[in-house]
C-alpha cells in the first residue's frame, strides 16, 4: 500500500469500506447504493462529528439501519433483521420527519433525493422531493 492509498488519495477512502461492512450487517450490500451517494453519507458523518450530535453517530454501525431501512423498504428489511430493529428504524424515521432538523432527516432526504429510497417507505411515510 501506498501513501496516497492510506489517505484516499488512490481510490475509494477507507470509511466507504467501514461504511459499506456496517450496511452488510443490515442486509444491504454496498454495491446496491451508487458511490455518490455512500460519499455524501460519509460527508454528513464528518459534519456531524464536529456537531453536538458526534456522541450519537460515533460509528457507522448507528446510522446503517436508517439506510437500509430507506433502501431495502420494510418488508425485505423486517425479513434480514427482524420485527424489533424494522420498529426502531420506523421510529428513528418518523421523528427525523417530525422534527427535520437531525442527522437521520438529513440521510433519509439523501437516499430520496438519490432515488434509491424504496417506494413502500415513500408511501407510507408520504415522502416527497417538492
Amino acid at each position: 500500500m501506498d501513501i496516497l492509498s492510506i489517505f484516499g488519495i488512490r481510490g475509494r477512502p477507507k470509511e466507504f469500506f467501514l461504511l459499506g461492512d456496517a450496511l452488510s450487517e443490515f442486509g444491504l450490500n454496498p454495491s446496491s447504493v451508487p458511490d455518490a451517494a455512500m460519499l455524501a453519507v460519509l460527508k454528513l458523518l464528518r459534519e456531524a462529528k464536529s456537531s453536538r450530535e458526534m456522541r450519537v453517530y460515533q460509528n457507522y454501525i448507528e446510522v446503517a439501519p436508517l439506510l437500509s431501512y430507506c433502501i431495502l423498504g420494510p418488508e425485505d428489511f423486517n425479513v434480514i433483521n427482524g420485527i424489533q430493529a424494522m420498529e426502531k428504524a420506523e421510529s428513528r424515521l418518523s421523528f427525523a420527519i417530525e422534527t427535520g432538523d437531525s442527522l437521520d432527516a438529513e440521510l433519509a432526504m439523501l437516499t430520496l433525493f438519490a432515488k434509491i429510497t424504496h417506494p413502500d417507505v415513500v408511501k407510507r411515510f408520504k415522502l416527497s422531493v417538492d
